[in-house]
């Protein structure tokens, strides 16, 4: 078994903002796993959020012990971006390997389309309008938003895309006193949810505020790990690979999710669509798929997703996650 890693640069169509920051290109990580001439690959995408660079994901991945296996990585490095790429290589490895698609080694039903959301970035509300009128027809927005000046953006995206639904992220953005200002304005402009409203650090004020808009757990949710702490706090929650350390412990975070009552998303960070085709499997059947960040690139990976005006397709054996012709069929020793 060997291990190469790559870091690979994707300029953006259009600068991308969030409460955070600005950003002109989406930086990965891209590893490929190769066994008996076969190669597996999978990819991820540090985020400086949660204390992850290039230079430390890369690092953490090439301290590892070969050979390797989805079952010891749990255990090998933690949830995180290393432990994303290499697990979903794994899978895809493992899928070349054996001759069976993934979401059958996983013990999935065949994966259909989802309905996707489109995300426009954090701007003035007149930008916002003007984005959102050339998004009018996609059936699912995603609003970033900030803080002061929300209400305005929100009337002004509700403007320009009456029909669409709407569900807005404030990236730890926000106060109790604005979400109790900010709510109901956004409950009548139509908007079903808000992710992570409060910093993941500060979010008790939402046991004891009304919840009339739904909140989504985002920074505050990684693993299984995470959810004794949202209970009482949140109705849904964001399963993202980069933070659950790949599909394996996604699957595992989405069983439990809704053992416990929550709503499940499943969103991404923006990389290509080789980050995203795993997520795919996660998202069937979800309240809210958001798995748009390959519409974010200026280009993607040669045999990216297919996307329609409101869907995102399971991957093609040549991106991610399933046998093609050319690969040997071999079982996995």
């Amino acid at each position: 078994m060997r291990v190469t890693i790559s870091k690979d640069i994707f300029p953006l169509a259009k600068v991308f903002t969030i409460s955070r920051g600005s950003r002109t290109e989406a930086v990965v990580v891209r590893v490929e796993i190769e066994h008996d001439g076969v190669i597996g690959r999978g990819e991820c995408v540090p985020y400086a959020r949660y204390n992850e660079t290039v230079e430390s994901v890369m690092a953490q991945i090439e301290a590892l012990t070969l050979p390797v296996t989805r079952e010891t990585l749990q255990s090998l490095l933690p949830a995180g971006a290393a432990r994303n790429a290499v697990d979903c290589a794994l899978w895809d490895l493992e899928a070349k390997l054996s001759g069976k698609p993934v979401w059958e080694l996983a013990g999935l039903d065949a994966p259909t389309p989802e309905v996707t959301a489109y995300t426009l970035s954090l701007d003035t509300p007149e930008n916002m309008l003007a984005e959102a009128a050339k998004n009018a027809s996609r059936p699912l927005l995603k609003i970033k938003l900030g803080g002061k000046g929300d209400i305005a953006r929100i009337e002004a995206v509700r403007k320009g895309a009456p029909d669409a639904r709407i569900i807005v992220d404030a990236n730890e953005g926000w106060t109790p006193e604005l979400y109790e200002e900010i709510a109901p304005v956004l409950v009548n402009l139509g908007v079903e949810m808000v992710e992570q409203p409060f910093p993941a650090g500060a979010d008790d004020a939402l046991l004891h505020i009304e919840r009339i808009l739904p909140v989504c757990a985002d920074e505050s949710c990684h693993d299984r790990n995470s959810l004794p702490a949202l209970k009482g706090k949140y109705d849904m929650v964001n399963i993202k690979l980069d933070k659950t350390g790949g599909l394996t412990e996604a699957l595992a975070l989405r069983e439990l999710a809704v053992k416990n009552g929550y709503q499940i998303m499943v969103g991404c960070m923006v990389g290509s669509s080789l980050a995203m085709a795993p997520a795919v499997l996660v998202a069937q059947n979800a309240a809210v798929t958001d798995l748009d960040g390959p519409l974010l690139l200026a280009e993607d990976r040669p045999h990216g997703l297919t996307y329609d005006a409101k869907h995102v397709y399971p991957p093609q054996p040549e991106l991610w996650g399933a046998p093609d012709n050319s690969s040997t069929q071999k079982e996995l020793s």
